[in-house]
């Protein structure tokens, strides 16, 4: 197998403060025979906080690349990982919220750069302004306190905003908090959130996991003619015939697999593996 001869006995740093090794290590050591290692001292959050009082440099897939990078720099090491999450609207059901976790994998020595990613909606990314600890409470429990932390605030929380309250996962430390928010806010509330922390967020780390076996199944994906990992889709080519008028469906006909090496193309038709779309899907015949 070409990965394991790529990764086999190496050792990959991964740029986390929040105990991604628990969920991305068990997924990538044993497949890949690598050994996963956290740098000591190693501060995330010049690269953005959830919290927002820094801000993220550039897209999600650049500052996964700039914390693995600087991760490569601090320990000296030439093969890396770093993870990065994001909540929005989903692209489909814009008034859902969505995670999208990306784990991405550099390789200096192989000129490789080979990114995982997951799109959920389990997710319970939320926040509320609250007056009184029973609504406090509601909100707890609502997005499962105390097993996902919360961020308790005297402000809206933001930039410049000091008097935040993170990693809140014990029923003491939150009446504590709720407390001084209430006590020293301008107008007796208190702003909570919860804290999208990987380690204080079970559901966010699952969607970490996933994203790994993504990265995995990519770094497997090898090109059929120079063998190196990382030959993925490129491109998603839409027009799937309806099964009745055969009129083409916004549903994918075929992908175009492409190598990042040799620049080896491949085309799939039917990667959904049905060749023809439901007609509830085509514009003509359920419109």
């Amino acid at each position: 197998m070409k990965d394991r001869q790529l990764f086999s006995n190496r050792v990959a740093v991964l740029a986390t403060m929040h105990q991604k090794q628990r969920v991305i290590a068990p997924v990538l050591e044993p497949e890949l025979g690598i050994k996963v290692i956290v740098p000591q001292d190693f501060n995330t959050d010049i690269f953005g906080t959830f919290t927002r009082e820094v801000a993220r440099p550039g897209t999600q897939i650049a500052a996964a690349k700039l914390k693995a990078t600087k991760a490569m720099e601090l320990t000296g090491e030439n093969l890396s990982l770093a993870s990065e999450g994001s909540f929005a609207p989903h692209p489909s059901l814009p008034y859902i919220y969505s995670n999208r976790e990306i784990v991405i994998l550099l390789d200096r020595e192989n000129d490789l750069e080979i990114i995982g990613e997951e799109l959920s909606l389990e997710t319970n990314f939320n926040h509320q302004v609250v007056e009184n600890i029973q609504q406090a409470d509601d909100f707890a429990r609502k997005v499962g306190f105390p097993e996902h932390g919360l961020v308790v605030s005297f402000h809206p929380i933001g930039k410049d905003n000091h008097e935040i309250f993170k990693g809140i996962n014990t029923e003491e430390k939150f009446l504590v908090a709720l407390n001084l928010a209430f006590s020293n806010s301008a107008d007796g509330k208190a702003h909570l959130e919860t804290d999208m922390r990987a380690l204080y967020n079970p559901t966010r780390m699952k969607n970490i996991a996933k994203a790994t076996y993504n990265l995995l199944s990519k770094i497997k994906s090898q090109c059929p003619q120079c063998y190196m990992p990382g030959f993925e889709i490129k491109e998603r080519i839409r027009g799937l015939p309806c099964a009745i008028c055969a009129s083409p469906t916004t549903l994918v006909h075929s992908v175009i697999y492409e190598c990042q090496k040799c620049g080896c193309s491949q085309k799939k038709l039917f990667p959904d593996g049905i060749e023809f779309a439901d007609p509830g899907q085509c514009m003509y015949c359920n419109p």
